[in-house]
C-alpha cells in the first residue's frame, strides 16, 4: 500500500496514515451498520441507522446507501472516487451533527487527499 500511495504522489507518511485511517473508519461505519441490521433482524426490532434516506445538503445527489462501503466498492473507480470525495467525506465530517463534540472537532478538518480514482 505504501508503494501505491508513493507512486500516486502521496509521499508524506503522516498523510498516508491519515488517509488510510479515514478509509478504515469509513469501512467500520458500514460494518457497524451491517451488524446493527443483523441484530435488529434477529430480535425483530428497528436497527440503529447510520446511513438513511438522501442527503439534503448535497441536493439529493448521493443516496446514503451509496455512501456505504459495501455499496460504493462495487462501482467503477471514477464513480467510487466521486462518491468518497464528494459524499462520504462530507458525511463523516458531520456524522454526529454536534459541532462542539470532540468527534466534530477532529473530523471537521478531514480532507480526502487521494489524488486520482485509480489510486
Amino acid at each position: 500500500m505504501w508503494e501505491t500511495f508513493w507512486t500516486g504522489g502521496v509521499t508524506n507518511p503522516l498523510t498516508v496514515i491519515e488517509q488510510f485511517t479515514y478509509l478504515i473508519f469509513i469501512k467500520s461505519l458500514d460494518d457497524k451498520q451491517i451488524q446493527s441490521e443483523a441484530e435488529a433482524n434477529l430480535l425483530g426490532i428497528e436497527p440503529k441507522i447510520i446511513f438513511k434516506g438522501k442527503s439534503p445538503k448535497y441536493k439529493n445527489r448521493f443516496e446514503y446507501k451509496n455512501l456505504r462501503w459495501h455499496t460504493f466498492k462495487q462501482f467503477e473507480a471514477g464513480r467510487m472516487y466521486e462518491i468518497v470525495n464528494e459524499g462520504v467525506f462530507p458525511f463523516i465530517k458531520e456524522l454526529n451533527g454536534d459541532a462542539s463534540s470532540s468527534f466534530a472537532k477532529y473530523m471537521g478538518d478531514a480532507m480526502f487527499q487521494i489524488p486520482t480514482p485509480l489510486m
